[in-house]
């Protein structure tokens, strides 16, 4: 084979090895929100509780495991800054895998009483330790093996491998009932999604074993004397970094996994119509990441996300008033969520190719980590909790669109001072 081919068929190969963890990672988060009235009234629907709380109790069990997530991106992380990403990647997808199914097993409420969302509770932080060390590991793989000049295209599949994973969710949940029947989906079919992860897991793993290692990392192994990271400049890159990322995991989770839910629950839409807008939002989320991504390669990360967080500050309120109006027909409502989801893929595209070039090589995988990590518990984790928890105690359906638009005011201060040429420069 010649060089250039087999050149090309290894960028193929650590592309898609290195995202498709991400896609299961994904795929079981999208039907764990997309399926969460299901599964409160499975394993939460306490008694003398209603159903506004056991939705609560749903969204905390959800939220719980991304408060693992640091500590996994924290583990994990500084195994594969020390002992390269390929062995960590293939650690932490096995035990991601097995978590996953095991949460298609576990009996539910009526069977074995409080064990039941304790135990799915407890799977749940397992699912976060483990989920925590996979971004980082992936990201700095597909990003230090990029060739000169699309870093960002290549960080881009990472994210839209988020999008394939929420589609196959929202894709799975959809066509389950239609295939089983509504009565049995409620009953036991709501198991087959999270099961379906046992055999993804094996070839996401068949995948991982033929890659080879980050070329970056093992160039600053052999160093005899590597270069040491500050602690005081890493600590100040993970805070700067955060703020930038709210906005994404903010509006993320809103707008692409807990609207469901939140359609039914307040707005008191059908099931299937909700599923089909939240299917529609993912995809204008898919539409714009590799587009972003690719664009970020030439004119810079900084203006396609000032972008982006700027137009989700003045269009939260308008988007949501837009579904909350009874007077929308389906198409209309449709195109709003396009539109939402298109702009939080502006976000993900360039996203990821941001965070490699905020971390040396040294503590890259647990830098980008932890900061994705620890964004994503603070504002995505908790984004159904705190949804959910403030329309019951102020009865104001306007919360969501609030809560983007806070996020944004401030990833759009944060994002002023992203370099303007760091696209250009060698990580």
């Amino acid at each position: 084979m010649p060089a250039a081919a087999h050149m090309a068929s290894a960028h193929r190969r650590i592309l898609i090895a290195g995202s498709v963890g991400n896609f299961i990672e994904w795929y079981e988060f999208a039907v764990y929100g997309f399926m969460a009235s299901i599964i409160a009234r499975h394993f939460f629907q306490l008694p003398d509780e209603n159903a506004d709380t056991s939705v609560i109790l749903t969204w905390a069990a959800f939220a719980v495991a991304f408060f693992f997530r640091p500590l996994g991106a924290i583990i994990f992380g500084r195994l594969g800054d020390r002992h390269g990403r390929k062995p960590v990647l293939i650690g932490v997808l096995v035990m991601m895998t097995l978590v996953t199914t095991a949460i298609g097993l576990v009996p539910d409420y009526a069977a074995i009483g409080i064990a039941a969302p304790l135990l799915l509770t407890l799977l749940r932080i397992l699912q976060g330790l483990f989920a925590g060390g996979e971004y980082g590991g992936a990201v700095s793989l597909m990003t230090e093996a990029a060739p000169p000049g699309k870093r960002g295209l290549y960080g881009a599949w990472q994210s839209l491998t988020v999008a394939c994973g929420l589609l196959a969710g929202a894709a799975t949940v959809a066509l389950l009932p239609l295939l089983i029947g509504e009565d049995a989906m409620f009953d036991w079919g709501w198991r087959l999604p999270f099961l379906l992860a046992l055999p993804l897991g094996a070839v996401a793993l068949w995948l991982r074993t033929g890659l080879d290692e980050s070329p970056q990392f093992s160039a600053v192994r052999q160093q005899a004397e590597p270069e040491r990271a500050s602690f005081i400049a890493t600590l100040r890159a993970i805070t700067l970094a955060i703020s930038r990322l709210m906005v994404w995991s903010a509006a993320g989770y809103t707008y692409l996994v807990i609207m469901p839910t939140y359609l039914q629950t307040t707005l008191h839409t059908g099931f299937n119509q909700a599923l089909l807008i939240a299917v529609i939002s993912n995809l204008g989320f898919a539409a714009t990441i590799l587009p972003a991504g690719w664009l970020s390669d030439r004119i810079g990360r900084r203006t396609i996300m000032l972008i982006a967080t700027f137009m989700l500050l003045i269009f939260a309120l308008p988007l949501l008033s837009v579904l909350q109006n009874p007077a929308s027909g389906l198409l209309t409502k449709a195109l709003s969520v396009f539109v939402a989801g298109a702009l939080v893929g502006m976000l993900a595209g360039p996203g990821p190719a941001m965070l490699a070039e905020m971390f040396p090589t040294r503590v890259r995988y647990t830098g980008l980590g932890f900061a994705y990590a620890l964004s994503n518990a603070l504002f995505s984790g908790c984004a159904g909790l705190i949804i959910s928890g403030l329309i019951k105690q102020t009865g104001n359906p306007d919360i969501p669109a609030w809560y983007v638009m806070m996020t944004a005011l401030i990833s759009f201060i944060a994002l002023l001072s992203l370099n303007k040429n760091d696209h250009r420069r060698s990580l």
